[in-house]
């Protein structure tokens, strides 16, 4: 089969082979037919090196699909059956499911080590434990959750990560507060969930902050009331807040320069939320003393900070319900084949979220 790979950490463009094999298939496992899959900022981290990821590797989280072949002791799906790719599954044994912090299950990333594909040249990784860039693709069964029948594998792909992560950092984490003032650092597809996010818990200010003003006029589109560049920021948080700073701010970036603006931004008392992936060899600095006395909250959001199954289903409602934009998200739909465009679109910030067709 056809699957796109990364040979080593940081080269440019990605190699579209046709002698991948998803290996791994037993007891368990599933085997599904990818259908759709979202090209998310993460995937540009682990393929340039800022996020932790052995090579070679095929890129991709963010998949739906059809189940192909189920293994013994797969019990609640069957051939045929309709799913989207959860990359962090919740194992429901480990302390932190049981505590019902599911999205802090580490079994998905202990699947990251063992190898998804094999190809002429050897051994393959797949991206978290999964890699989505291919036709077919072996994950435990926990990683294949059903989706109805009205929802199009390129928006439950985007359901996959991206927009949980957005929405679930705004009603999960940082718990908006209707009425509340808010702004978003970085307007890609995550941010733009944000906003979305900030929008259903009824904020009623959204300042969106983008350096690429394409990406500003984007997130006015979705429910931002204001959008400004970085360099603007500071005069939004004088006139919108009177010099206090906002209620939320959300840092979607993953740098430390810009978790500084955000922490910055925040009033006294308000609340950060780090939703942005970065590297572990950048430090995000704050001294003690403004620590204590300005008693901010400072909240890291994985995955959308909450249970990934019952986020999915929020989304899937507030979306027939119209009350969030999925369809908008997808600016580029591309093949398999030109993948490396999507990859420069992105890079480029002339694409949101780029859905690849497998």
């Amino acid at each position: 089969m056809r699957a796109a790979v990364q040979r080593e950490i940081g080269q440019d463009k990605l190699e579209v082979v046709d002698d991948a094999q998803a290996v791994g298939f037993g007891p368990g496992k599933v085997r599904l037919r990818i259908k759709a899959t979202g090209l998310c900022h993460s995937d540009l981290s682990a393929m340039n090196g800022v996020l932790p990821q052995p090579a070679p590797f095929v890129p991709g989280h963010e998949g739906a699909g059809e189940v192909v072949e189920v293994g013994a002791e797969v019990g609640r799906l069957k051939s045929g059956d309709r799913v989207l790719v959860c990359w962090l599954p919740a194992c429901g044994q480990c302390p932190s499911c049981k505590r019902g912090q599911t999205h802090l299950c580490l079994t998905g990333f202990l699947n990251a080590g063992t190898p998804n594909y094999r190809c002429a040249s050897g051994d393959v990784f797949g991206f978290a434990g999964t890699g989505t860039f291919a036709e077919e693709l072996v994950v435990d069964a926990a990683c294949a959750v059903p989706i109805p029948d009205d929802v199009p594998y390129e928006i439950a792909a985007l359901i996959g990560c991206g927009v949980t992560t957005g929405i679930g950092a705004a009603l999960n984490t940082a718990k908006v507060a209707a009425g509340s003032s808010v702004a978003v650092i970085g307007c890609g597809g995550v941010g733009i969930s944000v906003i979305q996010g900030a929008r259903a818990a009824g904020a009623a200010e959204i300042v969106a902050v983008d350096p690429v003003e394409s990406r500003r006029e984007a997130a006015t589109r979705f429910g931002a009331s204001d959008a400004v560049s970085p360099e603007e920021l500071a005069d939004a948080k004088n006139r919108l807040t009177g010099g206090e700073g906002f209620d939320y701010v959300f840092e979607v970036v993953g740098r430390s320069d810009t978790a500084r603006t955000a922490y910055e931004a925040t009033r006294r008392g308000g609340t950060l939320c780090v939703v942005g992936a970065g590297a572990m060899d950048d430090f995000l600095k704050i001294n003690m003393f403004e620590l204590f006395f300005d008693e901010k909250r400072v909240l890291p959001s994985l995955y959308g900070g909450g249970d990934v199954l019952r986020s999915y289903e929020r989304v899937i409602k507030l979306w027939r319900a119209g009350r969030i934009d999925l369809e908008g998200l997808i600016t580029h739909r591309v093949r398999l084949e030109e993948i490396n465009d999507a990859v420069h679109q992105m890079r480029s910030g002339e694409a949101l979220r780029t859905s690849i067709t497998v």
